[in-house]
Parts: structure tokens; C-alpha cells; sequence
């Protein structure tokens, strides 16, 4: 298994992360731990995950996939050591309960700590933009966790290059650790957010990128065709918007891809992302031991340029 080293921290990846926004949510606790058992069995080693997930589920509190791979991870099915446990801070997890102030960041990290039932966080990342907020001082809280030993190292998700820069600027200016991180979204139908200025500043300072929606809510994977195949679907909104001719023509190029490498689509469009100039590891979810092997073998495939250029054309 090839590892890929995140940006200029000590923390080295395998080509997919797993996404576990899933958990609580499309997979439950049982189905969780079993995706789990076979991800890290196959050689992967990190789980992406963010306090807030799944709150948007009837029932659910936030914190459940938090609390899942707590339980997972006390089971000792596989060596703390051996995994690496990504989780964010600042989506809305109840009245004053959201943004980046220090003093809410401290008070996160301990709840996210309990569900997690670990000592420390791997890799620890701002979720979303606060405004409000100044980076020194988002930044000053991260650099306080750190020496506390409850994270190893910060990231960002969300941010634009002229944010990602500012974040910058501010840890140069008050001798604070920087994002060495970004998750971005990124895939074969959204590009214009990340290509271009951003990947620049990403290749430029050495920060390591892993990419959400990395299949597009799933659209990638080629299983909705059209209207009727999204009906009643959990991701049913946000699919239904890739259904014109950009996406039905990205969808052919995936065919064409597929069937060229004996492949899947999905394997194709998460290969195709592990080829981009500033990817480290695009995050994918599985919610069945089937779906999860597309995500094994995609990185074990190789694209040609020809591939490559076919797949980028489509997506233009």
C-alpha cells in the first residue's frame, strides 16, 4: 500500500480516507464497524469524521459517528497507533455551541475526546469560515491543544486561497503553527473551487489536501441515471443537481474509463482524483462491504493521460 505523507506533518496516508459522515446515519453501529474491520484490513488507515455528524439525521444528537468509532476504536480491533482519526470543529452543535473562538474550540475538542474515547486527535480541522473570529486566535487555540498532546496537528476545510493565505500570514506574524491541512470539495463535476489559484497555493506551501464529495454525493459511482433513480434516495436533493448534460457526459467518460481498465466508475473517479496535481487522498464513504471494495480498488488503478485527458475534457 502506497502511504502519502500530509503536507509537512508526520502523518502519513493511505490513498483513500474514509469518510464517516455515513456513520449514524446510511450505516448503522453494527454495518459501521464492519466497513471499518475491512477498510483496515485491506492496509487503509484514516477515518475522516467532524463532531457535527449526523445531526441532520431524526433522532440523532450530533456526535454519532463520533461516538461509533469511539466504540470501534475501544474494542481494539485495530492499534490506535495504527490510525489516523481526522474530526472538525465549528458546525453548529447546539445554541452557542459553534464557530472558532479559543474558548469554544477548548471546550469542543474535550467532547469530541469523550466520543472518540482517545487521548488524542490526529489531525483536528476548522470546519467552516468564521468571520467573527480572528485567525491568531483560532490558531493560538490549536497551537495550545498541541502542547497539551489532545492533537497532533490543524487543518482547515472550506476555506479559498485568499482565506487559506490570510490563515497564513497570521500564524507568520504571531509565531503560531500554521493549517497544514485542507479539505476541500473536490471531484470530476466540481472543479472550479479548487483548481486554479487554490491548488496553487496548496502545491506552493506544501499543504496536504484530502477532498470531500470526493464522488459527488455518489453521482460518480454511476448509479443514478436519472430522476427516478435518486427518488426517496438519502442524498436525493444534492444528486439531482448534477442530472444535465455536464453530468451525463462525465458519466459517459466514467463508462468509457471503466470499461477500458475493467473497472467501475467509481474506482475510475477516485483514481482520477489520486492523479491531480495538490491531491494527497480524496475521502470516500461506503455504506455496504460491496461498495466498499470500489473504494479499495481504485487505489490500486492507474489512469493513462489519454484517461486523464478524456475525464478532464468531459468535466470542462
Amino acid at each position: 500500500m502506497e502511504m502519502r505523507k500530509l503536507g509537512r506533518t508526520d502523518l502519513f496516508t493511505a490513498p483513500i480516507v474514509f469518510g464517516g459522515n455515513v456513520f449514524g446515519w446510511t450505516a448503522d453501529e453494527k454495518t459501521s464497524y464492519a466497513l471499518l474491520d475491512a477498510f483496515f484490513g485491506a492496509g487503509f488507515n484514516t477515518i475522516d469524521t467532524a463532531d457535527v455528524y449526523s445531526s441532520w439525521v431524526p433522532g440523532n444528537k450530533g456526535g454519532d459517528s463520533e461516538e461509533i468509532i469511539g466504540k470501534w476504536l475501544k474494542q481494539g480491533r485495530v492499534a490506535r497507533d495504527k490510525a489516523i482519526i481526522i474530526t472538525k470543529v465549528g458546525s453548529e452543535m447546539g445554541p452557542g455551541k459553534k464557530g472558532l473562538k479559543a474558548n469554544y474550540i477548548l471546550q469542543a475538542v474535550e467532547d469530541s475526546l469523550k466520543r472518540l474515547q482517545t487521548d488524542y486527535i490526529d489531525l483536528y480541522l476548522s470546519h467552516w469560515p468564521d468571520p467573527e473570529t480572528p485567525y491568531e486566535e483560532t490558531l493560538s487555540a490549536y497551537a495550545k491543544l498541541k502542547e497539551q498532546g489532545k492533537i497532533r496537528h490543524a487543518g482547515c476545510s472550506n476555506l479559498n486561497a485568499a482565506q487559506l493565505q490570510a490563515s497564513f500570514d497570521a500564524a507568520a506574524k504571531s509565531g503560531l503553527p500554521r493549517y497544514d491541512v485542507l479539505q476541500p470539495e473536490y471531484n470530476l463535476y466540481e472543479r472550479a473551487s479548487f483548481e486554479g489559484p487554490l491548488a496553487d497555493l496548496c502545491v506552493k506551501e506544501e499543504i496536504g489536501v484530502i477532498t470531500y464529495f470526493s464522488l459527488a454525493a455518489g453521482f460518480l459511482t454511476g448509479k443514478y441515471r436519472n430522476k427516478a433513480d435518486t427518488e426517496g434516495r438519502a442524498r436525493e436533493n444534492r444528486v439531482a443537481t448534477y442530472l444535465n448534460d455536464k453530468g451525463f457526459r462525465i458519466l459517459a467518460a466514467l463508462d468509457t474509463v471503466a470499461a477500458e481498465t475493467k473497472s467501475t466508475p467509481a474506482d475510475v473517479a477516485l483514481a482520477w482524483l489520486l492523479r491531480k496535481r495538490g491531491v494527497t487522498a480524496p475521502i470516500a464513504s461506503a455504506t455496504s462491504l460491496n461498495q466498499l471494495d470500489a473504494l479499495i480498488n481504485s487505489a490500486k488503478l492507474s489512469l493513462s493521460d489519454e484517461a486523464m485527458s478524456l475525464l478532464d475534457k468531459a468535466g470542462e
